[in-house]
């Protein structure tokens, strides 16, 4: 029976230094040179994604931006995309009528970039930013107008949350909208994505691809519900929102004791041979 692992990244796979331990790099790279197929689905791109996962060989492609994109792990070029239709246009218009101005991805000439207007930004927007200084991805614009450039796949607003969350119930049944506070700063984000794009659709997708009978799942979020939903079996660490573990099908420890690596040196028996001598 063949099984393709995928595991969310900040929470679940990366530890609270916000990286992937040695010990759990060593892990996952022993597996999957002795053929087990794993690979992560996060809500970062392919860019920030390869800083905090340094060291750890993941062979097939990845599952990033909440699944509007699957990507190459060798050299981040688009194997998979989801763009917004013209509707976008007046999603984004309803927002900036009501002072909400979004950090917007898209495609421009072909190049990927997030665009937002400087002077507009929240502070938690200006916290995000920062973090993304060297990115060069970045485009600072002038105008709302220019907000609305390219090939729109991507939508994020951080902000107050009773600002918010009126934006997230009026769309979340039009696309795939992701209301929750940031791991690391507390802030609200609202995250939307074309209603197709989801963690769960590009795991179906990576599993078909593969030739896959089953898959597992690992995370932490309210983000990865939908793909718990889809797996065959779902593992929440320790650590995760009461939400996911009510949908897990059980609790692994915790993201700093290395709770995905643990469980997979644990449990994965290729041909029924034991490969925790990895360690």
């Amino acid at each position: 029976m063949k099984t393709l692992f995928v595991s969310d990244l900040d929470g679940t796979l990366l530890n609270d230094g916000v990286k992937t331990s040695a010990y759990t790099n060593a892990v996952i790279n022993g597996l999957v040179d002795k053929g087990m197929l794993f690979s992560y689905a996060t809500a970062r791109s392919f860019q920030t994604a390869h800083k905090v996962t340094a060291g750890l060989n993941a062979k097939i492609p990845l599952i990033i931006y909440n699944g509007t994109m699957v990507v190459d792990n060798a050299d981040g070029s688009f194997l998979l995309q989801n763009f917004f239709g013209a509707d976008i246009r007046a999603l984004l218009k309803d927002l900036l009528v009501h002072h909400i101005y979004p950090i917007v991805y898209s495609l421009i000439n072909k190049e990927e970039k997030f665009s937002y207007i400087p002077g507009k930004c929240t502070q938690g927007m200006q916290r995000f930013i920062k973090t993304r200084q060297y990115d060069m991805r970045r485009n600072c614009v002038a105008s709302e107008r220019e907000l609305f450039n390219g090939d729109i796949f991507y939508i994020t607003c951080i902000g107050e949350e009773d600002i918010l969350a009126p934006f997230f119930d009026k769309y979340k049944k039009w696309y795939h909208c992701v209301f929750q506070a940031d791991l690391y700063t507390g802030d609200q984000w609202l995250e939307i994505m074309p209603l197709n794009a989801s963690k769960s659709n590009a795991a179906k997708q990576l599993k078909e691809l593969y030739g896959c009978d089953r898959l597992v799942a690992f995370g932490d979020g309210k983000n990865d519900i939908d793909l718990f939903e889809a797996a065959d079996e779902a593992y929440a660490v320790a650590n995760a929102v009461p939400e996911l573990k009510t949908v897990a099908t059980g609790i692994i420890e915790s993201n700093i004791h290395d709770g995905v690596a643990r469980w997979l040196c644990a449990h994965y028996r290729p041909d029924e041979q034991d490969y925790t001598t990895v360690l």
